[in-house]
């Protein structure tokens, strides 16, 4: 007799074979058929074909982001920077000096909302291979890599197109644009998503050592952005969902709870608080000073996850109807034209009157580029919500969570909405969508690999655009730090400016001095350099002004990532409600004066 059979899905051929046996004739040969086996949903992948796809996502992001090596730096890299310098000095006091900024002097501790491990390794990178522009930037290079690399291993477990998986998160504004500055946020994705991968196969496999891996790597995550503390509730609700109940697993998350408690304490005895509940508060308050309605909220909130992760809005037409894609932009040109023409409450926007009335003018750019933003993230959410309905597995309600928490986070928590903020949520996204594909695939009207081609291509040529626009408003500001000394220099008096940002870091570099308004110590002859797309700026009284001259940069790519007169607000949602946006964008202008008088101001 045959041997009884392990599984159930072999009880069917075991019941065939007992009918063989009656209805044959004695004495023939009964063939016996083979049980019907089931291959995984997720095949495995041949090393042969795996080495290729990390050796062509090694190419692609290196292409990417090489041209992209020498940037100025921008907006708060220059805070990661001076704590750079600050730890290569001293390592255990990262925080531990002070800076000109909110027009005074303050201590960094007050200023940073950010551990410093991202620091620290920029102070690796800066010992090792110098301070320059292109040092860092290829040094955190590194980390965008090991994102990318990292998306391709963990889509493996999840779809059978981990390429387009890893492609689709390289190939987004989001991540180009932040990977080419020097700041944590690619970092702190990059240690998140190892983190996961960890722990997904120290759960499948009862590897403690991977677990105890996953737990550092959340608590690394953690101490890069404070966001990387998400992992904890995350990683947890997966895996009682995964296993059913609480095991010992649970121990290991422990570990980056402990860690983080320590850092606590460690930065409260260094700076007389603690720095991880303090950026808890700051977000909180600023959140309360900007007054922006949860309606505005949420739709900025779409418009930046749309605009970031832009794929999710450029493969709309391949994964819904005709019909759900007619609805979707009616209801977000609807959305778009209320935030374009103010009747939704932004709350506090840089520039206040005038920018508002300013953008009143181009209302009709700036709602047709929120109707397309509004539309992939409305898109987003709907494959987000559709893939878990469809699904209700453990792997999908990993992704689900990790994509809604960082929405939500973004949206309705953080200090402001930001494209860092909404990045995290960019290789879950493109999980989802290679797993759309995936389902779509035998239906299609047309080869899927086109489709796919065609999203990617779109999205990334986009990326690549918004990418050069950030990068050549950065090295505008190095460019006019330069000018604005070579005017001055020789002329008498002492250099000082206004702003904030790469300004600033090329400015002190040059030798000029930043303006503390609280306590000014400028004399009659010196100058003071204002730039006017900037933050903390403040006007000089006309009474203190001789001599002034104006100094205008264009800008060519047509696009940029802040512009308040178009709305675009890349780095925060008070510069505009768009993460970027294309059209005639104005040119930087510095404004140069000479002071008649110093001791009573200027005010």
């Amino acid at each position: 007799m045959a041997r009884r059979a392990k599984r159930r899905s072999h009880q069917p051929a075991r019941a065939g074979l007992q009918v063989l046996a009656k209805t044959a004739p004695v004495g023939s040969v009964v063939e016996i058929p083979r049980a019907k086996t089931f291959a995984p949903q997720i095949p495995h992948h041949k090393p042969g074909s795996s080495l290729y796809s990390y050796l062509a996502l090694t190419a692609a992001t290196i292409l990417c982001l090489l041209p992209f090596s020498g940037r100025a730096f921008h907006v708060d890299d220059t805070l990661f920077v001076w704590a750079a310098k600050q730890i290569a000095i001293r390592p255990l006091d990262p925080y531990g000096f002070r800076l000109t900024w909110d027009n005074t002097q303050v201590a960094m501790a007050e200023v940073t909302q950010n551990p410093p491990l991202a620091s620290y390794y920029a102070a690796l990178i800066g010992r090792t291979a110098g301070w320059s522009e292109r040092a860092m930037h290829l040094g955190f290079l590194l980390p965008t890599l090991a994102l990318v690399l990292g998306t391709y291993r963990l889509a493996q477990r999840f779809t059978r197109s981990p390429l387009l998986a890893a492609l689709a998160t390289l190939l987004t504004p989001g991540l180009l644009v932040s990977a080419s500055s020097v700041m944590c946020d690619t970092m702190m994705l990059a240690i998140w998503v190892w983190a996961v991968i960890f722990w997904v196969e120290g759960l499948q496999r009862a590897k403690p050592l991977f677990l105890t891996a996953s737990g550092f790597l959340v608590a690394a995550a953690a101490l890069t952005k404070y966001f990387g503390a998400a992992l904890i509730p995350l990683l947890l609700t997966y895996a009682i969902v995964k296993e059913r109940k609480l095991g010992k697993w649970a121990l290991y998350l422990l570990i980056p709870v402990a860690i983080l408690c320590g850092y606590q304490l460690w930065t409260a005895d260094l700076y007389g608080h603690g720095l991880l509940l303090g950026a808890a508060a700051f977000a909180q308050s600023q959140r309360s000073y900007a007054n922006m309605s949860v309606v505005a909220m949420a739709l900025v909130g779409l418009s930046f996850a749309g605009g970031c992760a832009l794929p999710s809005l450029v493969s709309a037409p391949f994964i819904w109807s005709r019909m759900r894609v007619l609805a979707g932009v009616v209801l977000s040109a609807i959305a778009a034209t209320a935030l374009a023409l103010g009747w939704v409450n932004l709350g506090l926007q840089v520039g206040a009157a005038p920018i508002l009335a300013a953008r009143r003018e181009h209302w009709l750019l700036i709602a047709i580029q929120l109707t397309l933003c509004i539309a992939g993230g409305i898109s987003l959410l709907a494959l987000v919500i559709t893939q878990y309905w469809r699904d209700k597995k453990a792997d999908s309600l990993l992704l689900t969570l990790w994509v809604l928490g960082t929405f939500g986070f973004a949206a309705f928590v953080n200090w402001s909405v930001n494209a860092r903020s909404v990045l995290p949520l960019i290789p879950a996204l493109g999980i989802l969508l290679a797993r759309r594909f995936d389902k779509i695939d035998g239906r299609s009207l047309g080869p899927m690999p086109v489709k796919a081609a065609c999203v990617l291509l779109i999205s990334g040529l986009v990326s690549l655009w918004v990418a050069r626009a950030d990068a050549e408003l950065a090295n505008s500001a190095r460019q006019a730090a330069l000018q604005i000394h070579e005017r001055t220099q020789g002329q008498g008096g002492d250099l000082w400016f206004e702003g904030h940002w790469g300004f600033q870091y090329y400015m002190e570099s040059l030798g000029a001095h930043p303006l503390d308004l609280e306590n000014p110590r400028v004399k009659a002859g010196d100058f003071v350099a204002i730039p006017e797309n900037n933050i903390q700026l403040r006007d000089i009284a006309p009474q203190f002004i001789g001599a002034s001259q104006t100094l205008t940069l264009p800008l060519h790519t047509w696009a940029s990532t802040i512009c308040t007169t178009l709305g675009a607000g890349f780095y925060a949602s008070n510069w505009g409600p768009l993460p970027y946006v294309f059209g005639p964008i104005p040119e930087e202008r510095y404004q140069i004066i000479r002071l008649l008088a110093g001791p009573g101001g200027p005010p």
